[in-house]
């Protein structure tokens, strides 16, 4: 058994904008115990159940022990032309985005920046993500086998195109079902990895080859499905173009049985109130990409419209339309997007969002996003002293939503001391 001693904090559920103290557990110098890859006790010290002498203990005094951090949508063939210059969605799709996802028909170059992205994920604190791969079969097979020899949690598929987009990175309807279903047979369930049925979005995507992802979900019905949802205006105007009988951009997926529990929909910027009606009806989960949606110049996503109508929210980095991988950036962002909106993101709340609002948007609230007993020993180690200004800022922290904040608006990779998978150490 391992003992790792800091200020630890864990969610039960959603603290909205008043800080619900029953949705989280805050212990100072507490314990975290974790044995055989999950965690058997998350507490004070003064109530153990055995005896702490006995076990090897990691002291991390004024550092913050969370659960890792969940990125519930970014694209690892895009981690070599991240903050690629000048450009909206559509265009930076084409002049950027599309070359460099040539290159991954090679195998070894995809099992090489599988490595690097996981690399980044871990240095960055994240522990579980929700990953676009490429057309190509490969990889996907590179980054789940990757994933597999770290022991992590991961979700994955080979994105679907079969219009719209360069030859070398379309497929067809007959192949992109054949290539999923063999991948689906091969790694969904396999250790902690999940296959997450991907059309890039309804652009590049026939009504054939959205109902060759419909057939997918309703022969796996414990896949995933990911795709991109009315992240910029004049991509929804071409939707609208592509699929003039349809009743908005979210129709066009749920049409095609694409909406349902275990469907993620990146951006969602410009979602209509009957879309947000409809994604609550049919239980799926927005993911919230807010360096992303900056940087791209796509909009600022309604946090407010999506929490009124109870929809799951997790947080997305969208590398490489995103930035940077960290979360603690991505947070920041986030907290201007709501200022701009004239809307309040509680720190308590962002860092739920980061953490156990991620994994119920994946449906895996049981194994990851909270220290619960347990859970997998997923979990991230926060310095909120990491830089001499956020030491100096520190100086007037008078409460864990003071350091929250601190995190969120000063922090990036650097805060992280450590990132852990199952108990062992990945950076």
């Amino acid at each position: 058994m391992q003992l790792f001693k800091g200020n630890i904090l864990s969610y039960h559920n959603d603290p909205g904008d008043k800080e619900l103290a029953s949705s989280y557990s805050y212990f100072e110098n507490g314990i975290l115990a974790v044995e055989n890859g999950k965690i058997v006790y998350c507490g004070d010290q003064e109530n153990l159940p055995f005896d702490a002498s006995d076990h090897e203990l990691h002291a991390y005094p004024d550092q913050l022990i969370i659960a890792g951090f969940v990125d519930t949508h970014i694209h690892y063939p895009q981690i070599g032309m991240i903050a690629s210059y000048g450009e909206q969605l559509l265009e930076w799709l084409d002049r950027y985005a599309f070359p460099a996802e040539m290159k991954y028909s090679d195998k070894a170059y995809a099992k090489m920046m599988a490595k690097e992205f996981t690399d980044e994920l871990f240095r960055n604190g994240t522990t579980t993500a929700l990953v676009f791969s490429t057309v190509h079969e490969q990889s996907a097979e590179a980054l789940f086998e990757e994933a597999l020899s770290r022991k992590m949690c991961l979700l994955t598929g080979k994105v679907l195109m079969d219009r719209n987009a360069p030859d070398d990175l379309r497929d067809t309807p007959e192949r992109a079902y054949e290539e999923s279903k063999r991948l689906i047979e091969k790694w969904h369930g396999k250790d902690r990895l999940r296959y997450a049925v991907t059309p890039r979005f309804a652009i590049t995507s026939s009504p054939e080859q959205l109902d060759a992802a419909g057939r997918l979900l309703k022969e796996f019905p414990d896949v995933y499905l990911q795709t991109h949802l009315s992240e910029n205006k004049n991509e929804i105007a071409a939707v609208a173009d592509l699929f003039p009988d349809s009743k908005g951009y979210l129709d066009v997926y749920d049409s095609h049985g694409l909406a349902g529990k275990r469907s993620v929909f990146a951006h969602c910027v410009h979602l209509t109130d009957d879309e947000f009606a409809l994604m609550k009806k049919r239980d799926s989960a927005i993911s919230f990409c807010p360096c992303s949606n900056l940087f791209l110049g796509s909009g600022l996503f309604d946090i407010e419209k999506a929490t009124q109508h109870g929809i799951k929210m997790g947080l997305g980095t969208d590398v490489g339309g995103g930035n940077s991988f960290s979360v603690l950036q991505n947070l920041n962002e986030a907290y201007k997007v709501a200022q701009l909106r004239d809307q309040k993101l509680n720190p308590l709340r962002a860092f739920y969002l980061a953490t156990l609002g991620g994994a119920r948007a994946l449906s895996l609230e049981n194994e990851i996003g909270s220290l619960k007993k347990g859970n997998y020993a997923d979990f991230t180690i926060l310095n909120p002293c990491a830089t001499p200004l956020m030491k100096l800022r520190m100086e007037r922290a008078e409460s864990l939503t003071d350091t929250l904040f601190v995190l969120m608006m000063m922090g990036d990779d650097r805060c992280v001391s450590g990132t852990w998978i199952g108990g062992e150490k990945m950076a």
